[in-house]
């Protein structure tokens, strides 16, 4: 790793390799610089609710409907996203309130992936087990910080044509999510910063869930929990 000026990370914690002798100094710059990031993820997270909250409730309203009907949910990701994927179907599937929801995340059996990546190649990792698995009716949740990833894609393709409600968590301009016919809802985070890309999806894909719990809950004829 190359010190100084050539770490390409530097830019993010600049006073870490700056000649601070005086440690007061140094953490009212690292206090600062902490505040700095919380009061930009949380302006982002405020404005990328407003930004899709008709979204959410369009999409809430046709995921209760089908898990009314007994439809189901899988959801699926790389990398970080393979992490929040997995988070957000669990939150479903065991809500700290309401009814416990059919949902499942497509990136957590190793055993899985690792056989079709290896014998049909990555792009097909989740596309495979969406065959075996879904059928119409059910929904897929893609989540993505690119938008642009070749096997979330060719997920959302197969969820589409199998008469899935396909759903799509995105940052930058969205990618290859945006204004696709295989995305039926594509949230998107308008940052540059993959950190604060992934801090709102996780408040977006919890605010889906609420919608759906109160969907439900109003369905059903009671209040939300």
């Amino acid at each position: 790793m190359s010190p100084g000026g050539d770490e390409p990370t530097n830019f993010l914690y600049p006073f870490i390799d700056a000649q601070e002798d005086d440690a007061g100094s140094l953490l009212a710059d690292l206090a600062a610089s902490a505040q700095a990031k919380a009061a930009e993820s949380l302006a982002l997270r405020r404005s990328t609710l407003e930004a899709n909250a008709a979204l959410l409730d369009r999409a809430a309203a046709e995921l209760a409907r089908r898990f009314a009907a007994g439809g189901r949910m899988f959801t699926f990701g790389n990398g970080g996203s393979c992490t929040d994927s997995t988070t957000l179907a669990r939150l479903f599937a065991r809500p700290p309130v309401g009814k416990p929801l059919p949902a499942w995340p497509l990136t957590t059996d190793q055993a899985i992936l690792t056989a079709l990546g290896n014998d049909v190649g990555f792009e097909l990792v989740f596309a495979r087990q969406l065959i075996a698995r879904a059928k119409a009716g059910d929904m897929a949740i893609a989540m993505s910080t690119s938008g642009g990833s070749p096997n979330l894609l060719a997920a959302l393709a197969e969820a589409r044509q199998r008469g899935l409600y396909t759903v799509g968590f995105a940052g930058y301009d969205g990618g290859a999510f945006a204004n696709n016919p295989d995305v039926d809802a594509c949230f998107v985070v308008r940052s540059q910063s993959v950190h604060r890309i992934q801090e709102a999806q996780a408040l977006l894909g919890y605010q889906l869930w609420l919608g759906v719990h109160e969907q439900l809950s109003g369905d059903q004829g009671a209040g939300a929990a």
